[in-house]
Order: C-alpha cells, then structure tokens, then sequence
C-alpha cells in the first residue's frame, strides 16, 4: 500500500473529510484529493502536520517496518 492509500485509508477510519485535512493543511480539498488519489505528489512538508492531524506515525504512513535497525552514526 502506498502513502497516499494508507492516509486515506486513516483518514476514511476517522472519519475525516478531505475537506477537513486540506483546512487544515491550508489548501483546497480539490488539491488534497489529487494527493490521495496519486496524481499530484504531496510535499513532505506536509507529512508532519498529516501525521499530528490523523495521530499516527510518520513510519506508518511510509510503511516502514516495526523493527527497522538503523545504523549507527
């Protein structure tokens, strides 16, 4: 699944409008749509403000595993 189907997925779970999560980002639900549907890529600014709006992880959202090992720095 990719992000812009699991954010509608939660969004849809929540019931959250499109019109809502776009006030929110401060577009217009006609833009949001086009982010979800795949046609329009979102900024990844966006993702945060996403992320606090549906309460879930940024990780979640881009389908990273649970137990991912990241190498040290």
């Amino acid at each position: 699944m990719y992000y812009n189907e699991k954010i509608q997925y939660i969004r849809d779970s929540k019931n959250i409008t499109q019109k809502e999560i776009a006030a929110f980002l401060g577009i217009k639900q006609q833009q949001y749509a086009r982010y979800e549907k795949g046609i329009n890529v979102m900024p990844v600014t966006y993702l945060p403000k996403i992320c606090a709006f549906l309460d879930v992880s940024a990780d979640y959202i881009l389908g990273l595993p649970k137990n991912m090992n990241y190498p040290e720095c």
